[in-house]
């Protein structure tokens, strides 16, 4: 019996229309173009305005045009998994409220939560249903409206991150394309290091934690600085050696958006050359679970079939993480 890989054969984004500059972000907080360029990379972001707007918004267009490159209906969707630190409501999950959303009326689907990580847990996740034979079309969606978290008071995060969607399609391959490995892993000691510290079981929302600005993510950038340099960078070199990759055998690196010095640290640790590093955290920031999509759907037209393709992630938890995938087109 042949092997069942699961393939991408369908990838989309979405990113809002308004643009955040550093200019702009100067007249907010005392910051400066300079030190925000410098220091991470990014020179805008774009923002979700309007009322009533949420994550689910920014999923419906990347997958309506998903399903229109594909050449397929939502009805033949069988699972949704949304990655997200932003979901819509805590509860029904952001997955269901989309498929209501594009008539994807024979999924079942689920939120997963593992910060900037998400894409690369969710794809692994998603390639088993897949490779257990039991399902035909997965769709795998990353996305965060990271704006509605985010204190435009405190220069350490409201420099970093924007919003934005991605999302990716899943479909059995026997050719030998698609995830052929995966490497994901967590250490909760780092939860401390990078939170939303209120509007959980833990503290649930009051006076107290609104007054005390306790619903916007918090994070101790050097700490978390040195966990992700390290852990993003040796795990995609994990799963290259673990699958002989040089990094001549690489066609691109797709790297999580957080840091340009991240990114940097990453394709120095695995060998690869500028040139194949997927990088456009100049021009959206970081949108968490978004990054690693959006590269895929700006670089849609340079992949080749047969490309080795390597994802890195790392997200707050601590969550990290690595996938080797061929692509399939």
């Amino acid at each position: 019996m042949q092997k069942i890989h699961a393939a991408i054969t369908a990838v989309n984004g979405y990113v809002p229309e308004y643009v955040l500059t550093n200019h702009e972000l100067e007249t907010m907080v005392d910051t400066n173009d300079e030190w925000i360029t410098t220091r991470t990379g990014i020179k805008e972001r774009r923002i979700l305005k309007g009322e009533g707007l949420a994550t689910s918004d920014m999923a419906v267009p990347a997958v309506q045009g998903l399903l229109e490159k594909r050449g397929i209906s939502a009805e033949e969707i069988d699972l949704i998994i949304f990655c997200t630190s932003t979901p819509d409501m805590v509860f029904p999950a952001t997955a269901n409220l989309l498929a209501h959303k594009i008539g994807a009326k024979k999924a079942w689907g689920f939120d997963l939560q593992a910060a900037c990580s998400g894409f690369v847990f969710g794809l692994t996740t998603g390639a088993q249903f897949i490779e257990s034979g039991k399902h035909q079309k997965v769709l795998v969606v990353g996305g965060d409206k990271m704006s509605s978290i985010v204190n435009y008071e405190d220069r350490t995060t409201c420099i970093i991150f924007g919003d934005g969607c991605g999302a990716a399609l899943l479909e059995p391959n026997y050719e030998g394309y698609g995830v052929i490995d995966s490497i994901c892993k967590s250490d909760g000691s780092g939860g401390q290091y990078l939170n939303l510290k209120a509007g959980g079981s833990l503290k649930p929302a009051s006076y107290a934690t609104i007054d005390a600005k306790e619903h916007y993510a918090y994070q101790e950038g050097q700490t978390v600085f040195k966990f992700a340099v390290t852990n993003m960078a040796d795990v995609a070199a994990e799963v290259m050696e673990r699958n002989s990759l040089s990094s001549e055998d690489i066609a691109w690196l797709v790297p999580h958006q957080a840091n340009k010095r991240i990114i940097d640290a990453t394709a120095n640790r695995t060998g690869v050359s500028a040139d194949k590093v997927m990088i456009n955290i100049h021009r959206y920031g970081n949108t968490t679970n978004g990054t690693i999509p959006l590269c895929l759907w700006e670089w849609e037209s340079k992949l080749k079939k047969g490309d080795n393709v390597i994802l890195a992630a790392f997200g707050g938890g601590f969550t990290w993480g690595a996938l080797y995938l061929k692509w399939a087109y």
